[in-house]
């Protein structure tokens, strides 16, 4: 086994790290690794390996890390999970009395415990909308 495939290896290492990891910092190393597997190849000296392995890693970390933060970690893109509840509408399946903690709402199939911001009462079959949420609580207000 020649020199650069021992680099190359831990070039591929540091990827399959980067999937533990979050921030791009892997695969730049992994990045500079194979820059550095290349000069090998090459039969350039240990310096410009370095050389090599050095500009791959700060190229790739501040040309392309921050388009990664940007694409791969926006979280503004698509809301998801109890995220994407908040502003929905739904119909109440069971009646909304938090003084007797009561209440359920359906909205897009799911069942959900609600209540409400007011200690209102919101009967069977109204429509409400999703204004909060208290862990996995509901709180909505009735659309009129």
């Amino acid at each position: 086994m020649e020199v650069w495939h021992i680099l190359i290896t831990i070039g591929i290492v540091a990827f399959i790290f980067e999937i533990f990891t979050a921030g791009f910092i892997s695969a730049s190393v992994g990045i500079g690794f194979i820059f550095a597997a290349i000069g090998n190849y090459l039969e350039l000296e240990v310096k410009w390996q370095i050389l090599l392995f050095s500009l791959g890693l700060i190229l790739t970390y501040f040309l392309i890390r921050p388009i990664m933060q940007k694409v791969g970690y926006n979280k503004d893109l698509i809301k998801t999970n109890h995220d994407a509840l908040v502003g929905k509408t739904g119909r109440v399946t069971q009646e909304i009395n938090t003084k007797e903690n009561t209440g359920r709402v359906a909205i897009d199939g799911d069942d959900w415990k609600a209540a409400t911001k007011n200690n209102e009462i919101i009967s069977i079959g109204a429509t409400v909308k999703v204004v909060a949420l208290e862990s996995i609580i509901l709180i909505v207000e009735p659309l009129n």
